[in-house]
């Protein structure tokens, strides 16, 4: 069966996406900016915003970083429509504590609330607070046991857990299923733990961008693991540069090309705190893009045509959601709004 498209947006928390200095897009990380975003997001029609989670910032430790889960909270309060996916490393929150935070999060939203888990590829933001960095895929046996934990307690079961990571006895948590039976829940990575995490337990799997054959082949691998229950759903990310013609997105893509080459210090910094194992990282180095979480390797840089035909593309394939990012943000998500969303309605 073939899902309606939603578009999403990622908020953001730590600023600019493509380049850290860029004239059009001065850096602001702040909450009154991400709340102004969000709603205009909400009013202008996209589907959900990814709320990703950090402590601090991963890119430069000096620059400000948005809190995921109280800015969640609030978002969930102003907005009215659009869906609000906050990240989770469950190294940071006991499973009970987080169920609940959820639970809070899906009553006030009446029902508009998701987690993202993943499993963490900065060391530096774990270890620094005195957190035991698991190896790679001891990270994702524990992210199991843990969403194990939450998804049964965010359905409002009573819940005795005996586990190698967590001891939970007779718990239950309260309101619970007021709007639907529980949060949805997304997963995140593309290592073979990750995919056996997502098709086992997630409701989604976010696919980091790049070009279609890929995407394909990973959606073709996840969907051959085992699995019960609802079929899994695919998200992903990626980085939209779309203007009246080819040659104009070109050189806007260009433009930002050329200031993120300026970036070297960051990239720097990044790479020296990201755990080597990260699949993430091995798979943005096979490309020349801008952008976090693949950017522009999937490919949507071109005429408004060409981009909603590309779309058009990774939904005939699965995609059911795609995150989108922009630069500089607030004038290119107007314009995709404008320009792009109209001509994918049909599959909305």
């Amino acid at each position: 069966m073939t899902l309606p498209l939603r578009i999403g947006i990622w908020a953001l928390v730590h600023g600019n996406r493509a380049a850290l200095n860029d004239p059009e897009e001065p850096y602001d990380a702040s909450w009154p900016r991400n709340r102004a975003l969000v709603l205009e997001a909400d009013a202008l029609g996209y589907d959900c915003v990814l709320v990703a989670q950090h402590t601090a910032n991963p890119h430069k430790e000096e620059l400000d970083q948005l809190e995921a889960w109280t800015s969640s909270a609030a978002l969930a309060a102003e907005t009215k429509r659009i869906e609000i996916i906050c990240a989770i490393k469950p190294m940071l929150y006991n499973p009970v504590v987080l169920a609940k935070m959820a639970l809070q999060i899906e009553h006030i939203s009446q029902g508009r609330f998701a987690i993202n888990l993943v499993n963490a590829w900065n060391q530096k933001e774990i270890v620094n607070a005195g957190i035991a960095f698991l190896e790679h895929d001891e990270r994702y046996a524990y992210g199991g046991e843990w969403l194990s934990v939450v998804e049964r307690l965010m359905r409002g079961e009573r819940v005795t857990h005996h586990g190698r990571y967590f001891q939970v006895q007779d718990y239950m948590l309260r309101p619970a299923g007021t709007f639907r039976p529980r949060p949805r829940i997304y997963v995140g990575g593309e290592s073979a733990p990750a995919r056996d995490l997502s098709a086992a337990q997630a409701d989604v799997w976010f696919i980091n961008g790049q070009p279609l054959e890929d995407v394909r082949a990973l959606i073709q691998d996840v969907e051959a693991r085992p699995r019960s229950g609802e079929p899994l759903r695919y998200g992903l990310s990626a980085f939209v540069i779309a203007r009246e013609t080819e040659a104009e997105a070109e050189a806007a893509y260009q433009r930002l090309l050329a200031l993120a080459a300026l970036d070297g210090d960051i990239k720097a910094y990044v790479k020296a705190n990201t755990d080597p194992a990260v699949v993430m990282r091995q798979t943005m180095a096979k490309s020349v893009r801008v952008g976090t979480n693949g950017g522009t390797a999937a490919g949507l840089v071109g005429s408004y045509q060409q981009v909603a035909d590309r779309i058009a593309a990774f939904h005939e394939i699965g995609v059911e959601t795609l995150l989108l990012q922009f630069q500089p943000f607030e004038a290119e998500m107007r314009r995709f709004a404008e320009h792009v969303a109209p001509r994918l309605a049909h599959l909305r």
